[in-house]
């Protein structure tokens, strides 16, 4: 029957109701990056600079010293967050051109309208220009140089939370200009294209597999690298690389990515709390809960699920979201951003979390439905208070006031893209439910012609 095989429509009515509205913030956006450009502040802009690099840097090294040198610009983040280009210049993050090529292809298909997919084209282009040329391989990492606590991190260091993002950019728009899918798409540069994509997905992933190192943490699982040349131990780095390798292990039919696949992804399984959270890292340090850490985990989990099946996977996906919904969430049922915060925070919302949260929703809705709710709510919130009069969005909500800086790879891109995921899906569920519509109405009409008369 019908009814066995798809929720009641009363069920589902209330789902992508935000679609046409999400339709104009898109339009609006779009024209907003047209004037404004591809390049932007960012949300290390206050540390990416000469002045900010060496006070960070003090921080680490001498706490109270460190305090007070940093302190300048933890004022600004939080009071004058315009006083960034006092401390660095805008620039172009591979990051964030990945999730506009993302994003764009997800418009195309929510539209059929060809320039959404020349847009994405567009930002590959420049993925393929911003890459780490010191490697053989694909791979991308940030343009300035990272103060971390483990040391700086030069521009153009490889890392694996960022160039899965480039794989999944390519892979989409490679699949989407498949010949059998492509029609009136042969007009973009076709099967040129499609080598080109081929060889640039071959190259990431074997940059994935042989770059990044393994270490081993039980007998069925490792951690692995951040960057090609640090000791692991970060939890969404493995979820990053576990499904970058699972989708190329099944692309290139290739069991060797599958098996350090497989080991990554036992290594996020074991060191899964038992209240369901993760902590950043396993160092013992950097054991704090956030938001947007806790969604790149478990969106990787949804996508290894999503190809494999993966019984262990579904298992912490469960127990992953009874935690995110009761503890990265305030009292509106919006975002937050930490459940066990490392220190003092200078805002009460981030954009980067909305963005987030939407996606994980997004790909985790048909198996968790209790996520519906938040999806919806967090879509009505972005559209009622997030978007500014020119078409961008606002970057963070600060104790007082907002920071409206807009940032590519902090908040910006991410928006975008699962914005246009959120129509891509809606177009998708409109044709689901027009297409139950019609075998429902046909249905009646066939028991209509089968009813008996009545007795005269």
């Amino acid at each position: 029957m019908i009814s066995d095989c798809h929720p009641p429509l009363s069920v589902s009515r209330s789902l992508f109701r935000a679609a046409p509205k999400v339709s104009d913030a898109l339009s609006g956006f779009t024209e907003w990056l047209r004037v404004f450009g591809e390049t932007s502040w960012d949300h290390q802009s206050f540390f990416a600079g000469p002045v900010g690099r060496r006070a960070k840097s003090l921080y680490y090294r001498n706490r109270l010293w460190g305090t007070a040198a940093v302190a300048p610009m933890i004022f600004f983040e939080a009071a004058l967050p315009s006083a960034r280009r006092l401390f660095h210049h805008p620039m172009r993050f591979p990051i964030a051109d990945a999730h506009y090529a993302m994003g764009f292809a997800f418009l195309y298909q929510a539209t059929g309208d060809l320039s959404q997919l020349e847009n994405a084209v567009h930002f590959l282009a420049e993925l393929k220009r911003s890459r780490c040329r010191q490697f053989k391989e694909y791979c991308w990492g940030y343009p300035f140089d990272w103060v971390t606590r483990n040391g700086v991190l030069k521009e153009q260091t490889p890392l694996i939370t960022s160039t899965p993002y480039a794989y999944e950019a390519f892979l989409q728009i490679y699949q989407l200009l498949q010949p059998e899918d492509r029609g009136q798409r042969s007009e973009v540069r076709g099967q040129v294209l499609l080598d080109e994509y081929k060889h640039i997905l071959e190259s990431i992933a074997r940059h994935a597999a042989v770059d990044i190192k393994d270490f081993r943490t039980s007998e069925k699982a490792s951690s692995c690298s951040y960057t090609p040349f640090d000791k692991g131990g970060v939890i969404n780095s493995a979820a990053y690389r576990a499904f970058l390798l699972t989708s190329a292990s099944q692309v290139f039919s290739n069991g060797d990515y599958w098996v350090t696949a497989k080991r990554n992804l036992n290594f996020v399984l074991e060191n899964q709390n038992p209240d369901g959270s993760w902590f950043y890292a396993v160092d013992g340090v950097r054991d704090f809960v956030d938001h947007y850490h806790t969604c790149f985990v478990m969106k990787a989990l949804a996508k290894i699920h999503a190809l494999t099946g993966h019984a262990a996977t579904l298992e912490a996906l469960r127990k992953g979201v009874g935690y995110y919904l009761n503890n990265v969430f305030d009292t509106d049922r919006l975002p937050k951003p930490f459940s066990r915060a490392p220190r003092l925070t200078v805002y009460k919302r981030e954009l980067y979390d909305c963005a987030e949260c939407i996606n994980l929703c997004l790909l985790l809705r048909e198996r968790f439905p209790q996520l519906e709710i938040t999806l919806e709510t967090v879509v009505t919130g972005i559209l009622k208070d997030w978007i500014k009069p020119d078409g961008s969005f606002r970057s963070r909500r600060l104790h007082l006031g907002w920071d409206n800086v807009p940032m590519h790879r902090w908040g910006q891109a991410q928006m975008f893209r699962s914005l246009a995921f959120y129509l891509r899906e809606a177009s998708k569920h409109r044709s689901q439910s027009s297409a139950i519509r019609d075998q429902l109405s046909e249905v009646r009409s066939q028991n209509a012609e089968v009813r008996l008369p009545a007795a005269g």
